[in-house]
C-alpha cells in the first residue's frame, strides 16, 4: 500500500470513528432527554390522577387503580410508598408507566412510548446518512490531500534516484510553503550541490595529478627501455609500463567524467569489432577466449570506443573471473561471460565505481571506463550473475544497429 492510500485510509477511518462516536453521543443524549421529558409529563399526570382519586373522581382515561398487570419493579416501588416511573420495553410497543400509592390503592398511569421510539429511530437514520456522507467527503478530501503530497514525494524520489545514478544536475523545485516536504526538497538539493562540488573537486585533483605525472612516467618508461637486459630490468620495464597504463586509465576516466567526449561514428560489422577487441585484450591468451557469432549485425557507432569497451570487459573477465571466457555476438548485443565468482553485489546494485572493485584486486577503472564509453555511445552496458554461476557483462548497441 502506497503512502497516498495509507493517508487516505487513515483520514477515512478517523472520520468514520468520529462519526460513530458523535452518533453514539447524540443518540444517547437525545434518548435520555426524551425519557426525562416523558417521565416529567407522566409524573405530572400521575399527581393529578392521585388528587382526582382522592377527591373521588375515577372516570379519567389511562388511570388504573390496582391493576393486575403492571411491571413488577414498578409495583414493588409503589407498595413501598414511592412515586415511580418505569419504561417497559417488553413486547412490540414500549410503554411508559407511572405509579403511586394512596392508602390501600395503587394509582397507575400509562401511555405508549412508540412516538419517542420512532423519533429516535428517525434520528439514527439521519445520523447514519450524515455520518456516511461525512466519512465519504473526508475520504475524498483525504485522498486528494494525500495525492498532492504523494506527487511531491514521488517527484522528490525520482530526482533523488537520478542523483544517485549520477545525474548531478537534477534538482527539486520546492513550490511554496515551508512544510516538511519542502524542507526535504531543499535538503536533497543541498546534498546534491555538496556532492557535485566534492566530485568536481575530486575530478580536478585526479586530472591535475595525472597530468603532472604524465611527463615523469613517460621518462621512466623511456629510461627503463634502455636498461641492459636482465631480470631486474625486465621487472622495472613491466612496472613502468603498468604505471603508464594506469595513468592513461585515470586520465581517460577524468575525460569521461565531463561532457566533452563525442563519438565519431561509422558503420562497421560488430562481429569483426568483437574479434579485434579480443585480440587486443588478450594477445597471448586469445586461444582461451571463445568468440561465437550467433548473428552478425552492422552498427553505426564509434569503432574505437566499442573495441575499448569489449577489451576492458574481456580483461576484467580474465583478471577477476576465471576461464573459460566466452564472447557471444547476437545481433547488436554482445555478451562477455566468465566462470569466476561473479560480480560483487555492490557493483550489481550501483554500477562500476572507480577505485572500488569489491574483490580486493585492481582499482575498478576498467569497468568504469567501459561504462563511461558506453554512455558516450548511447549504448547500454549491464552486469549480471547468471543462475549457473560466473559473471556476464552485456553491451547492447540496439540503438546503433543498421540494416544490412
Amino acid at each position: 500500500m502506497g503512502l497516498r492510500s495509507k493517508i487516505g485510509a487513515a483520514i477515512t477511518v478517523t472520520a468514520a470513528l468520529v462519526a460513530v462516536l458523535m452518533g453514539f453521543v447524540v443518540h444517547h443524549r437525545t434518548a435520555s432527554n426524551q425519557l426525562d421529558a416523558a417521565r416529567d409529563a407522566i409524573d405530572s399526570r400521575l399527581v393529578s390522577a392521585v388528587e382526582d382519586h382522592a377527591a373521588g373522581t375515577h372516570w379519567r382515561p389511562h388511570i388504573l387503580v390496582n391493576p393486575r398487570k403492571m411491571p413488577e419493579p414498578l409495583r414493588r416501588a409503589a407498595e413501598r410508598g414511592k412515586r415511580a416511573t418505569y419504561l417497559d420495553n417488553r413486547g412490540g410497543d414500549p410503554t411508559l408507566w407511572a405509579a403511586s400509592r394512596l392508602g390501600n390503592d395503587i394509582i397507575v398511569v400509562k401511555r405508549p412510548y412508540s412516538r419517542e421510539t420512532r423519533n429516535l429511530r428517525d434520528l439514527d437514520d439521519v445520523l447514519l446518512v450524515a455520518g456516511g456522507l461525512g466519512t465519504a467527503f473526508a475520504g475524498v478530501v483525504g485522498v486528494a490531500l494525500a495525492t498532492v503530497a504523494g506527487r511531491r514525494l514521488n517527484s522528490s524520489a525520482r530526482i533523488a534516484e537520478r542523483i544517485a545514478e549520477g545525474d548531478l544536475t537534477a534538482r527539486l523545485r520546492p513550490r511554496g510553503g515551508k512544510d516538511e516536504i519542502a524542507r526535504l526538497m531543499e535538503a536533497v538539493n543541498s546534498m546534491a550541490d555538496a556532492l557535485a562540488a566534492r566530485l568536481q573537486a575530486e575530478r580536478e585533483v585526479t586530472a591535475n595529478i595525472s597530468h603532472e605525472l604524465r611527463t615523469p612516467v613517460a621518462g621512466l618508461v623511456a629510461a627503463a627501455s634502455v636498461l641492459p637486459e636482465s631480470r631486474a630490468a625486465e621487472m622495472v620495464r613491466e612496472r613502468a609500463r603498468r604505471v603508464s597504463e594506469l595513468l592513461e586509465d585515470v586520465l581517460e576516466v577524468a575525460r569521461l567524467d565531463g561532457d566533452a567526449e563525442r563519438a565519431e561514428t561509422e558503420v562497421r560489422a560488430l562481429g569483426e569489432l568483437t574479434r579485434r577487441a579480443v585480440r587486443a585484450a588478450a594477445p597471448e591468451r586469445e586461444a582461451a577466449v571463445r568468440v561465437r557469432v550467433v548473428r552478425d549485425s552492422l552498427v553505426e557507432t564509434d569503432a574505437r570506443r566499442v573495441e575499448r569497451i569489449l577489451a576492458n570487459l574481456v580483461t576484467n573477465a580474465f583478471r577477476h573471473g576465471a576461464e573459460p571466457v566466452t564472447v557471444e555476438v547476437d545481433g547488436p548485443v554482445v555478451h562477455v561471460n566468465d566462470a569466476g565468482p561473479g560480480f560483487p553485489a555492490q557493483l550489481l546494485h550501483g554500477g562500476p565505481q572507480r577505485f572500488r572493485t569489491g574483490s580486493g584486486k585492481g582499482l575498478g577503472l576498467g569497468l568504469t571506463i567501459a561504462s563511461g564509453q558506453a554512455r558516450v555511445l548511447g549504448a547500454r552496458l549491464a552486469f549480471a550473475n547468471p543462475r549457473g554461476g560466473g559473471a556476464r557483462a552485456t553491451l547492447d548497441l540496439s540503438e546503433a544497429e543498421r540494416g544490412g
